[in-house]
């Protein structure tokens, strides 16, 4: 049995000078709101492929994400009625998984709205059926996937594999915005560009005007290339750039948000309307509660044990509601190792839930590593 004592005091979280100030001084756009309903906040997180399920947004809500955008789904998988439309619909958790009834589903906790769902695919046509049906399925906002850089995708002439084919994307687009009614907005998540070469720049423009000379509310962009997948730093000056050259469009931004201060340096030194919050939100849902504070003006602090281990209650018990026992405690595996970063003592309790494999062995993590000692 460890002695280690987990502390019930967290450090105070503030940003230094100006930056502060500038968390405090800013609103959200007035036509983001106007546009999503409930999109109160220039934050949100991101579709994150693996990730970002209902369990994840639920979570992330209940702790002040203000909008939500899933992963990205097929469009083939769409049409087809496959697991990914399923998995995907914002609404199947309070209506088939025994916890809320539809009509009840804000005292249940278990309002997935507003929700963007993310298509992604080839042919304009199955793309515009595709985004249609998100529409039916319940989505609030339909955002076109045209950034994914991993090999498989672009190979298959999906998601960033768009950014060199400026005629192509438009294609795309212009199917999806026919398909979806007009009272639905429709957005984009693109890259800067497939590569630094002036070629691509030329591309990213073409595509980037296409995006709202045919209607869509705003894109998102990326700060890296397709090329970069990953890999070194998100390029912020582009961001600043574009959203100089087009001072009239709403334009958010992407890339190395990885802790609450990246939002509001993203915000002060691009000039974006709003931040998509992806990797740095994955077993941190407190950097959207940390961001309201700040932009209150408040004091803010990381989150007690207590408030992980409710955290982890919550999303375990919409896992398995969502996957099932087996599925829920393989898949809260990998969050379970990006919340134990917040522990007092995180390697140990992430070694923990790496040998998670039931619900009772995940009980049993919390038990022993999330314990509020007593007073």
């Amino acid at each position: 049995m460890s002695t280690h004592t987990p502390s019930t005091d967290r450090p105070a979280i503030t940003l230094e000078g100006p930056l502060a100030q500038f968390a405090a001084s800013i609103s959200i756009d007035n036509r983001i709101p106007s546009t999503v309903h409930g999109f109160d906040a220039p934050f949100f997180q991101a579709g994150l492929a693996g990730y970002s399920d209902a369990a994840m947004r639920l979570v992330a809500r209940r702790h002040g994400c203000p909008y939500c955008v899933t992963e990205a789904l097929l469009d083939r998988t769409l049409i087809s009625g496959g697991k990914g439309r399923t998995r995907e619909d914002p609404d199947i958790l309070r209506e088939e998984c025994g916890l809320g009834e539809p009509s009840e589903n804000r005292l249940h906790g278990l309002e997935d709205h507003p929700v963007a769902g993310q298509v992604m695919g080839t042919d304009p046509d199955e793309m515009g059926r595709g985004a249609a049906m998100l529409v039916e399925l319940g989505h609030d906002v339909v955002d076109v996937n045209l950034a994914c850089p991993v090999k498989k995708v672009r190979r298959r002439k999906r998601g960033g594999h768009f950014l060199m084919a400026p005629e192509e994307a438009s294609a795309v687009l212009k199917s999806v915005r026919d398909a979806v009614p007009d009272h639905i907005p429709c957005t984009v998540k693109m890259r800067r560009a497939w590569d630094d070469t002036p070629e691509m720049a030329l591309n990213f423009d073409r595509i980037f005007d296409s995006v709202y000379e045919l209607g869509y509310a705003w894109a998102t962009v990326h700060g890296r290339t397709v090329e970069q997948k990953y890999i070194g730093p998100s390029k912020w000056p582009f961001l600043a750039s574009l959203t100089k050259r087009f001072p009239d469009r709403v334009i958010f931004g992407s890339g190395d948000i990885f802790e609450v201060g990246d939002i509001f340096r993203m915000l002060q030194q691009t000039g974006v309307h709003a931040v998509s919050v992806a990797r740095g939100c994955i077993g941190n849902p407190w950097i959207f509660r940390q961001a309201r504070q700040l932009m209150s003006g408040k004091i803010t602090a990381a989150p007690t044990i207590a408030e992980q281990r409710d955290a982890l209650l919550d999303h375990f018990r919409l896992c398995i509601a969502l996957h099932g026992e087996a599925g829920g405690s393989r898949m809260m595996r990998k969050f379970g190792i990006r919340f134990s970063v917040h522990h007092d003592d995180a390697e140990t309790v992430r070694k923990a839930f790496i040998s998670v494999k039931s619900a009772a062995d995940w009980q049993a993590v919390l038990d022993r590593w999330y314990v509020t000692p007593q007073s």
